[in-house]
């Protein structure tokens, strides 16, 4: 389906919110900022672990808590993505910090490439993704 036939049928558009530890705090303050975007009834939230909690404390309404990222998360987002559930990955990761599940990350990566859905890993092509997605909800 992908975000740009969601957004058409006036569908529902689902986003994943995934950070690194290093980066939790930054995507906790993104979305603050848009709180009442990540609010809006059209849009689905999916989250890993402790950053689906850190959300729900800043004022998430709603969002489907997955497992941490090195327990299966990032794999679950990647079959959402395959199961056409999600449209877009807002992913704040720390590209200088080792990871024990790198390759989980890669794979999600990769299914984000495979199945076109955009992906935004830090501030400022997540802001382009969230601006260009209210526009085209209106």
């Amino acid at each position: 389906m992908g975000i740009e036939n969601n957004l058409s049928k006036n569908n529902k558009v689902g986003i994943a919110l995934v950070a690194h530890d290093g980066k939790k705090a930054d995507l906790v303050a993104f979305v603050m900022k848009r709180l009442e975007f990540f609010n809006n009834d059209k849009i689905v939230l999916y989250g890993t672990g402790t950053t689906s909690k850190h959300l729900i404390n800043a004022g998430v309404d709603k969002i489907h808590g997955l497992a941490s990222g090195p327990l299966g998360g990032d794999a679950q987002i990647a079959s959402r993505i395959v199961e056409e559930e999600i449209d877009l990955v807002i992913f704040f990761r720390d590209p200088l910090g080792k990871h024990p599940h790198e390759v989980d990350i890669s794979m999600l990566m990769r299914q984000c490439d495979v199945h076109n859905i955009p992906l935004a890993t830090n501030y400022s092509s997540a802001k382009m993704l969230v601006s260009y997605t209210k526009r085209k909800m209106k």
